[in-house]
């Protein structure tokens, strides 16, 4: 078992240490669960309720947090818990799966293809013809990577993942199991003589490096040209982006938001949890799109837009207060 002092700790994530405890730390927990030799965290001051009946004896707090740790109890004060917080579950986090070889017999990889140093490939993983696996790039078991991609150096791909015909991702991304990447984007036209006619989707996937893409989430690929993905850019699970849509750096996307096709993201934006985005429309960099939104139109530069269909928050506020005066009203 893992133990470290607080002194230890602070090595680490460089705070300042107000209180004192002979307590070692074993594990991280929340507040509510935490017992004492588990390390919790308070990142904003609502939380500072929990602290008086948190069995806690350590906790990583923000700079503002005013009350006191208390009787063999300590916090380590810090600019920001959230990143303290990364920074040590780094230090308890268990080892990732093993891999006896570092290409397992079952893998089935075309003759073609070419395997960077001290890449990684799972059991049951195919690579197919004048495909390219950068240095130090892991593939876990079942793993599917089709003709003509690229994959950079230190990226992992977790199982069931499909990549398919001339994709490219970047190095130090990481895509979580059952992802595609490059299926066909929704094409189909409606046609007298056969109903509906589907529009061949020949383009492809580019994913920039240090993106990191969640579970079940679908990439079409382009119509034509490219869907991509820019550096940085941070996607959840269950994730749907549309052909030939383009996302600037560092973007995030919830979970069940979706794009249809042609969205353009500029850099930084942040899409929440279940909203969409019609096909054609431009995000400006640094907008937010909150929960559940419905964006029917071009959204400039730093606009926060709520609603369905999606309006500016503070319009958006103001409605949600009228109908709620109205409906108190209609009940008098």
């Amino acid at each position: 078992m893992k133990s470290y002092s607080i002194h230890e700790i602070n090595e680490v994530i460089n705070g300042v240490i107000y209180g004192t405890t002979s307590q070692s730390v074993t594990a991280t927990e929340q507040l509510e669960k935490a017992t004492t030799s588990e390390i919790s965290f308070i990142g904003n001051k609502k939380y500072e309720k929990y602290w008086s009946t948190s069995n806690a004896s350590i906790a990583v707090v923000n700079e503002d947090i005013s009350i006191e740790p208390g009787e063999n109890r300590a916090f380590i004060k810090v600019k920001n818990a959230d990143l303290a917080m990364s920074q040590i579950l780094a230090l308890f986090a268990p080892p990732t799966p093993i891999f006896h070889t570092n290409i397992h017999r079952t893998a089935t990889i075309d003759e073609t293809a070419i395997i960077g140093e001290g890449a990684r490939i799972g059991a049951g993983c195919y690579i197919g013809p004048n495909v390219e696996i950068g240095a130090n790039t892991t593939l876990y078991p079942n793993v599917t990577i089709l003709d003509e991609c690229t994959i950079g150096k230190n990226t992992i791909i977790w199982s069931g993942t499909v990549v398919r015909e001339r994709c490219h991702i970047g190095s130090d991304c990481i895509i979580h199991p059952n992802a595609t990447i490059g299926a066909d984007g929704f094409g189909f036209r409606p046609c007298k003589e056969k109903g509906l006619v589907k529009i061949p989707q020949i383009g492809n996937v580019i994913i920039g490096n240090g993106v990191e893409i969640g579970a079940n989430t679908c990439v079409d690929r382009g119509k034509f040209s490219s869907t991509i993905l820019g550096d940085g850019c941070k996607i959840d699970n269950l994730v749907q982006i549309g052909h030939n849509s383009k996302l600037g750096k560092f973007c995030i996307m919830a979970g069940n938001s979706g794009l249809a096709g042609s969205v353009t993201l500029g850099n930084g934006v942040i899409i929440g949890g279940s909203a969409s985005i019609k096909d054609h429309t431009s995000i400006g960099d640094g907008a937010v799109i909150g929960a559940g939104s419905g964006v029917t139109g071009d959204v400039p530069a730093g606009k926060t837009m709520l609603g369905y269909p999606a309006v500016e928050a503070r319009d958006a506020l103001k409605q949600w207060a009228i109908l709620k005066r109205m409906v108190c009203d209609s009940k008098k």
